[in-house]
This record gives structure tokens, C-alpha cells and sequence, in this order.
């Protein structure tokens, strides 16, 4: 597999930090630590910030997400946004399927799916999440996991719309709790998720394909999980908050 042909991304999930304030103050600090970036950046703000994300980082590298959409357009769906809402805002982004998501919020493999083909169809790119618990790695069903999660929520999925779809994988287990799966843990499952999407599209596509890791990336582990021929960026969650940490993780995945 070629890094070359496809684009390294580090993207940073806010969840449910900052004010909109908070948030201009952040991204004020953030645009000049990660100027001519040799990757593509994105910043996934909570909903009450996208407004103002999409304002300040207009013109600059920066990209902006959100954090979750629903699958319908439009409808008696109290407290959700559609993807269509996020596009008029100016919204490039969207990450689906969060671990948080999924354990907090009761998501599963099919309403992931159905976000996932809103989320496309609106011509958003969309960062899909998928992972295993550490019961499961104990049990050692971390690849048939990942395997079908994919497979799930790309049902539907054309080979066009897939130059807008990132995969992150994230282990459940490593996610705000510290621990990090090895590089070579999270080599062999993003080459498992690539290997997936080859069966289900072809090899020009999964070499097309960037594939993140998510649990628990850092500035000190940055450097080493990215040189991995699999790992194509980052889903970064607290070093998101923080410039300087967030700004020597972009520099590794320039590199």
C-alpha cells in the first residue's frame, strides 16, 4: 500500500468542550500552530460552535466538522440536525458512529449506516467510527469486530462516494482512558479495515482510502503510530484542545 495516494488527516473531536467563546479563543490560537500543515486538518466542534468555527476558519487550512448528524432530513426529531443543517452552515465534515455514540447514546451498526448515506447524499465527508471494547480484544474478536462494523456501515455505500468517507479506528478501550493500542496494534487493525474496503470496492479504492487511528493519540505517540504504512491521521480528542499538542501531531502526520 502507497501513503502517497491518499491524504493523511488529523482531525480533532472538541465533544462537548467549549463555548462558542471558548471556542473563537481556541481556533484563534490553533490557525497559526497549524499553518502549511503537510496534511489536511479538521477541527469537529459541538453544534452551538459550528457557526463560529466555519467564520474563523474561513481561508485558513482548517476544515470543520460536526460531531453527529441524524439520518433524516427533516421531521419531528427534538434536539437532532440534519445534514442538510449542517451544510448550510458550511460544514464540510461529520464523524458518525462515535464510541461515545454508540455506548451513551444507543447508536448502532445500521443507524451509523443510515447517518453515514444522509451525511453522503448532503455531500458532506464523513469520518466513520468503528472499535472494540477491551472485553472484545481479550475475547479476540477485534478484527471479525472491525470487519463487520465496516462492512455495516458502508452498506450502500457507492465506490465514488468513498473519496468522501474516512475511517477512524477507534478502540473503545484507549478512548480518555490513557492507555493507547500499540502502533502495532493499530497497524494491523487499520490494514484489516483496508483489506475490508478492497473486498467490498476494489484495490484502487482502498489504496484511496485514508484510515485514522483514535484512542488516544498524542504528541508524544504521534510521531510513531503515523509511520505506520496503514495509519493515515488522526481522530484527536483531549491533545485537540490544546494547540501546541495538536499542532506537533498535524507536523507528524506532514512528515
Amino acid at each position: 500500500m502507497n501513503k502517497a495516494k491518499r491524504k493523511a488527516v488529523i482531525a480533532g473531536n472538541w465533544k462537548m468542550n467549549k463555548t462558542a467563546a471558548e471556542s473563537a479563543a481556541l481556533i484563534d490560537a490553533l490557525i497559526p500552530a497549524v499553518q502549511g500543515a503537510g496534511c489536511d486538518v479538521v477541527i469537529c466542534t459541538p453544534f452551538t460552535s459550528l457557526v463560529t468555527a466555519v467564520e474563523k476558519c474561513a481561508g485558513t487550512n482548517i476544515g470543520v466538522g460536526a460531531e453527529n448528524v441524524h439520518f433524516e432530513k427533516s421531521g419531528a426529531y427534538t434536539g437532532e440536525i440534519s445534514a442538510d443543517m449542517l451544510v448550510d452552515l458550511g460544514v464540510k465534515y461529520v464523524i458518525v458512529g462515535h464510541s461515545e455514540r454508540r455506548q451513551y447514546f444507543a447508536e448502532t451498526d445500521e443507524t451509523v449506516n443510515k447517518r453515514t448515506k444522509a451525511a453522503l447524499a448532503a455531500g458532506l465527508t464523513v469520518i466513520v467510527c468503528v472499535g472494540e471494547s477491551l472485553t472484545q480484544r481479550e475475547q479476540g474478536v477485534t478484527e471479525e469486530l472491525v470487519r463487520l462494523q465496516t462492512k455495516i456501515a458502508l452498506g450502500g455505500v457507492s465506490a465514488g462516494e468513498m473519496a468522501r468517507v474516512i475511517i477512524a479506528y477507534e478502540p473503545v478501550w484507549a478512548i480518555g482512558t490513557g492507555r493507547t493500542a500499540t502502533a502495532e496494534q493499530a497497524q494491523e487493525v487499520c490494514a484489516a479495515i483496508r483489506k475490508v474496503v478492497g473486498e467490498l470496492y476494489g484495490a484502487d479504492v482502498a489504496e484511496a482510502t485514508t484510515i485514522q487511528y483514535g484512542g488516544s493519540m498524542n504528541a508524544g505517540n504521534a510521531d510513531e503510530l503515523l509511520q505506520k504504512p496503514d495509519v493515515d491521521g488522526g481522530l484527536i480528542g483531549g491533545a485537540s484542545l490544546k494547540p501546541a499538542d495538536f499542532a506537533a501531531i498535524v507536523a507528524a502526520a506532514g512528515k
